[in-house]
C-alpha cells in the first residue's frame, strides 16, 4: 500500500480516482525550502524527496512525497496569505501563461525515484468584477498561484497544454509510470 506524505485533499481525491489503496502520514511542517535548486523542477523534486524521506524514516512502505509550484515570468507564486495578496497574484495572471511544476518523490528505505511534471495554463483577461467575486470565495487562499482548476477557479483558465492532474496538485499519467518503474527495480 502506497503511502501519501501530504495533508492535500486534492491529492487523496486524485489517488482515490485512480483506484490506488494508500493511506497518509502527514510530513512535518518544514518553511525552509531546500538549497538553491539548478532548475524549478529540481527545486519541487527537492522539496518532494524531503517529505517522502520524512515520512519513509518513520514507517516502512513505499512513500509518494509531491510539491506544487507555479511559475509567472521566472517568479514562484505561493498560497497567497490574504486575499488581497491573492487578488495581485491573479492579477498579474490575467490573460498570461504560467507554469506548473509538480515534483514526485518515491522512497522506499533506501530506494528512491524522482519526477516532475510541467503544464502550461494560460488564463483569460480578467475584469475586476471577476478577480473580486473569485477572490470573495474564499477558494484560492490555499492554493498555489492563488486559483483551483478543479473548482471555480476553472472559469478563469483560457487553455490548458500537458497534464490536467499536474494544475490539481498530483500528475496521475506520471505518478503511475514512476510507480510501474519502480516496482521492475528501475528506481533509484
Amino acid at each position: 500500500m502506497l503511502i501519501l506524505a501530504s495533508q492535500s485533499p486534492r491529492r487523496e481525491e486524485l489517488l482515490r480516482a485512480a483506484g490506488l489503496a494508500f493511506r497518509v502520514i502527514a510530513p512535518p511542517d518544514e518553511d525552509a525550502p531546500p538549497s538553491r535548486a539548478r532548475s524549478y523542477c529540481a527545486l519541487v523534486q527537492g522539496l518532494a524527496l524531503r517529505k517522502a524521506r520524512s515520512v519513509a524514516s518513520r514507517t516502512r512502505g513505499l512513500v509518494l512525497g509531491a510539491d506544487t509550484i507555479v511559475v509567472h515570468e521566472g517568479r514562484v507564486l505561493g498560497k497567497p496569505c490574504d486575499s488581497a495578496e491573492a487578488e495581485r497574484m491573479l492579477r498579474c495572471l490575467s490573460g498570461k501563461r504560467h507554469r506548473v511544476y509538480t515534483g514526485l518523490a518515491l522512497v522506499l528505505g533506501e530506494r528512491w525515484r524522482l519526477g516532475c511534471e510541467r503544464t502550461d495554463v494560460t488564463f483569460r483577461e480578467l475584469t475586476d468584477a471577476d478577480l473580486q467575486r473569485y477572490v470573495a470565495t474564499g477558494e484560492p487562499m490555499d492554493k498555489a498561484g492563488a486559483y483551483a482548476i478543479q473548482g471555480l477557479g476553472a472559469g478563469l483558465v483560457k487553455r490548458i497544454v500537458g497534464c490536467y492532474t499536474n494544475v490539481v496538485g498530483l500528475p496521475v499519467p506520471k505518478l503511475l509510470e514512476m510507480l510501474a518503474e519502480f516496482r521492475r527495480g528501475d528506481g533509484g
